[in-house]
């Protein structure tokens, strides 16, 4: 079933009401017609099932049949520090990590990234990821649209992670697998997790000495060096199975 993300404000007396970019879609491009149905989320822990009424000029009518209030999103919030990759890599990283019920991406221009934006390709490149994050959401089913938010500087990153539970990153420098588990077997259901990952050229020495004077903890994923877009992934992939309720 098609889902689409609504604010408050667009549901009143058992009614939807379908505005914007996803007018065109569902008439024009999915072809919906009235009767069909279709799930809304405003982001909160209700699911509205609705079926299509009409559609009045510029809008989308829905009448809401249902709701169902199970809570589809992990139990913890969980926040990824992304140091910023080359080419079209970022797409496919904010995809991935939306399925796997990210709570937050962060973009971070790290000292050993090659990738450097300026304000208006920062502008043009955050709509798109943002653009890709709803598009996950949609198809994952998620009760929220995971945001994407403007890039930042390491020690911008640190200190915004500061008050997250849970600090992590997965450093190739780090050792002790042993400990690696007991730490994100550890992690309990409420906790909130901030997990760093490096560019293509890791993070640099002065970066992951901040990090834990930071009093954040450096991981290992194993023995073998993983690609900045399968790093988060694969930590992300091992934080939604502990926690997934």
């Amino acid at each position: 079933m098609y889902r689409f993300f609504v604010n408050e404000n667009q549901i009143r007396d058992h009614k939807v009401h379908i505005t914007g970019g996803d007018v065109n879609h569902i008439r024009n491009v999915l072809r919906l017609k009235p009767g069909d149905e279709v799930c809304v989320s405003d982001g909160g822990k209700v699911e509205y099932h609705c079926g299509i009424l009409e559609f009045p000029e510029g809008e989308v009518l829905l009448e809401v049949q249902y709701l169902q209030e199970e809570n589809l999103e992990l139990g913890s919030r969980i926040y990824l520090f992304q140091g910023l990759p080359k080419s079209d890599k970022m797409d496919t990283i904010v995809q991935k990590a939306v399925e796997l019920g990210v709570y937050q991406i962060i973009p971070v221009a790290m000292k050993r990234c090659v990738v450097r934006l300026d304000q208006k390709k920062e502008e043009n490149r955050r709509k798109r990821w943002n653009s890709i994050s709803e598009s996950a959401a949609k198809q994952a089913g998620r009760m929220i649209v995971p945001e994407v938010r403007p890039v930042m500087t390491f020690e911008e990153a640190v200190a915004y992670a500061a008050d997250c539970d849970v600090r992590l990153m997965p450093y190739e420098m780090a050792g002790g697998m042993k400990e690696t588990k007991e730490l994100l077997a550890g992690i309990r259901k409420g906790q909130s997790v901030a997990v760093f990952i490096g560019p293509e050229g890791g993070f640099a020495g002065e970066e992951a000495e901040l990090a834990r004077k930071s009093g954040m903890e450096l991981i290992t994923l194993g023995k073998r060096i993983l690609r900045t877009e399968t790093a988060g992934m694969t930590t992300l992939s091992i934080l939604m199975f502990l926690l997934e309720e």
